[in-house]
């Protein structure tokens, strides 16, 4: 696998990191909560007037671009057990950005996780 690859790879699972920021970003919102507690059309309403929520589906969308790319260059059973880096960076804007608590037995299944994405990428 070539370095350009591999970053576009670790790119693209950043990307789609991101868009589940926003979208948790969006979730929280105040507008959001106040909807959700009134009816499933205002909560849709207010989901579609969201601008963080624009903002997640729109970075999803350019990381599926991208990793569709991805693929016609990688096999599938190489590229995407990188999406389980997904999993560290989520987990550090949960405890970074959004100030959330992050145990132990959290940061162990995740660091197993990520080292399980090294010994694929180096089986490549």
């Amino acid at each position: 696998m070539s370095f350009m690859v591999l970053a576009l790879i670790i790119f693209t699972v950043t990307l789609s990191a991101c868009a589940q920021l926003a979208l948790k970003m969006g979730a929280d919102s105040p507008a959001l909560k106040a909807a959700l507690s009134t009816s499933i059309v205002d909560a849709v309403i207010a989901a579609l007037l969201s601008p963080l929520i624009w903002t997640g589906l729109i970075i999803y969308g350019l990381s599926v671009a991208l990793w569709v790319w991805v693929l016609s260059k990688v096999d599938l059973s190489i590229a995407y057990p990188f999406v389980g880096i997904s999993f560290l960076i989520t987990m550090a804007f949960g405890a970074f950005i959004l100030d959330e608590s992050v145990s132990n037995m959290r940061i162990i299944g995740t660091l197993l996780i990520a080292g399980g994405c090294v010994l694929v990428a180096q089986s490549a």
